[in-house]
């Protein structure tokens, strides 16, 4: 019998591409799995109305521990034009299936590393002040609040009129009161001071037990100072708790332009949903983009590991495929490291910065061309191609665990 059991959803598009890659190099380092498919995406809805399908959430809910691919999500109206047609005009309402999950088991700390492989081309660099260029070592951190704030899904189109009547005890209410109901949306922006707290203390010990000198709170109290403050006072207050680590508060809007001017600077950032979305991409642009994003969702229970890219579904058909898998190849990492499995996850790793580095094999998003079927023939690597050069350099394992070829995480 297997060591461990891992649920794995490819989901659409691209995830059916590079999943599969992931596990190519999870068996080369030998890791000790019995993979079982489940199903979860667009075509679950097509065909079944719902995304996540209980025969999923069952799955996970009894092994506890998911690689995820990608999955497509549109509007509202698109999104019911594709249903099978026998469920259209049923009632049936699409929902972002990785978003349910989260909530479904409380996975509610996501956690992202944005952190520079030396030699990648597309490394955020500046100009010096003496008209040359510096390549500054991005090692940034992000803690997401996985569940709350606006992606809580608690929203209305034509709000009913017992949300109308509780709005318009709020006097900032006033100035909708007389907007129709079919012209008002609304989406509440919830926080709550517990997951406030786990997700602050998630990062400072996470800053405490990898070395990092600061925590930066990433919000919007001067605007948002109901919610956003409330994250920022439970980050004050677990940062008593460790005095060797500075705190740091930024305004979400600046924090993305100083991002590209003084990256080095910061180490792990915390903030709440849409926020650490959105500056958890902003950093990931700093150190090759999606194609290098990883991340995890963890709850007490049950964790589940994704790339943070898409479906791309213009590139899903390409045979053989283009897209970069790294993403999700470190995304199997942080699930090795997370199950204790370190030694592995170090070996993948230093694997994956070696051929960063040596620079032979790059695919098409490194070499900075326009994506499709050309990229190839411009001297682009496939998917397969950049994990075979992975794989390759795993037979180096013992020389590239001594090299340290890129800081640990664990």
């Amino acid at each position: 019998m297997a060591k461990y059991t891992v649920v794995t959803m490819p989901g659409d598009g691209i995830g059916n591409q590079v999943l599969p890659q992931a596990l190519r190099v999870l068996e080369a380092v030998g890791f000790d799995a019995e993979y079982i498919h489940a199903n979860i995406g667009w075509d679950c809805w097509c065909r079944e109305g719902n995304a996540l399908p209980q025969r999923t959430i069952d799955l996970l809910a009894k092994h506890r521990l998911g690689l995820f691919g990608a999955i497509t999500s549109k509007p509202k109206k698109q999104a019911e034009a594709e249903l099978g047609p026998e469920l259209r005009g049923k009632g049936y309402s699409y929902f972002s299936p990785i978003v349910t999950m989260r909530q479904k088991f409380n996975l509610d700390t996501c956690i992202r590393p944005c952190i520079s492989f030396p030699g990648n081309p597309l490394n955020f660099v500046r100009k010096n002040r003496d008209g040359g260029f510096e390549e500054p070592f991005v090692n940034v951190v992000v803690f997401r609040q996985n569940t709350e704030g606006l992606y809580a899904g608690v929203e209305w189109s034509n709000p009913p009129e017992k949300v109308r009547a509780a709005l318009a005890t709020h006097p900032k209410f006033k100035p909708f009161a007389g907007v129709a109901g079919t012209d008002l949306a609304v989406s509440v922006r919830i926080i709550t001071r517990p997951a406030a707290r786990k997700i602050c203390k998630a990062a400072f010990e996470w800053a405490d037990k990898h070395g990092y000198k600061s925590v930066t709170i990433c919000e919007k109290p001067n605007v948002l100072r109901e919610t956003s403050g409330m994250m920022e006072d439970e980050a004050r207050a677990v940062s008593k708790g460790y005095p060797g680590i500075a705190l740091w508060s930024t305004n979400i809007d600046a924090q993305t332009m100083w991002l590209t001017k003084n990256p080095e600077d910061y180490g792990v950032v915390v903030a709440s949903n849409l926020f650490g979305d959105v500056i958890s991409d902003a950093f990931a642009g700093l150190i090759g983009g999606l194609g290098f994003a990883a991340s995890a969702n963890i709850g007490d229970e049950v964790a589940v590991f994704e790339p943070t890219h898409g479906s791309a579904p213009k590139y899903a058909e390409l045979d053989p495929p283009i897209v970069n898998p790294i993403a999700m190849l470190l995304s199997a990492v942080m699930m090795l490291e997370h199950i204790g499995e370190i030694e592995k996850g170090r070996l993948i790793r230093n694997a994956i910065a070696a051929v960063v580095k040596e620079g032979k094999v790059r695919t098409y998003d490194m070499m900075r061309l326009p994506g499709g079927p050309k990229a190839l023939a411009a001297g682009a690597a496939s998917t397969i191609e950049m994990t075979d050069a992975i794989l390759a350099k795993l037979e180096l394992a013992p020389q590239l665990a001594l090299a340290g070829t890129q800081r640990e995480f664990a």
